[in-house]
């Protein structure tokens, strides 16, 4: 399937331009940028935040468009690292504060896991003047 050309668009309906974000992408990563230093919001939350999409939808845009923003604070529900991102995210936790779970002997790859109970961000500070 190709893209429609400009002819094949109804009337008064322009292209967007080739770097445009879709606007749910847009939305999701403004609330990535949100989220403070230190603290993490899960994949569920974000898309609860927007009341629109799920998860999935989230992790989608962040695959595709989070590079620029800082998307280790988007995570998992179990809090579990990004995987191929570990070390990354990881540097970036102990950089900002996050707190942390040190993993289990049993662990098989003995990363640490974010600590949600006190590392997850509601969004509150969000009302004082980031309507």
């Amino acid at each position: 399937m190709g893209r429609m050309s400009e002819e094949s668009l109804p009337d008064g309906v322009r292209p967007e331009p080739a770097d445009a974000l879709p606007e749910y992408a847009e939305r999701v990563l403004e609330v990535t940028e949100l989220i403070p230093p230190g603290r993490v919001m899960t994949y569920g939350d974000v898309a609860e935040w927007l009341e629109e999409g799920g998860p999935r939808q989230v992790g989608r845009v962040m695959s595709l468009y989070g590079v620029g923003v800082p998307w280790w604070r988007v995570v998992r529900a179990d809090g579990v690292l990004l995987a191929g991102h570990e070390l990354e995210a990881l540097s970036r936790y102990r950089e900002e504060g996050t707190p942390l779970k040190e993993a289990g002997r049993a662990a098989e790859d003995h990363l640490p896991r974010v600590d949600m109970r006190r590392a997850r961000w509601d969004g509150g500070e969000h009302a004082q003047g980031h309507t």
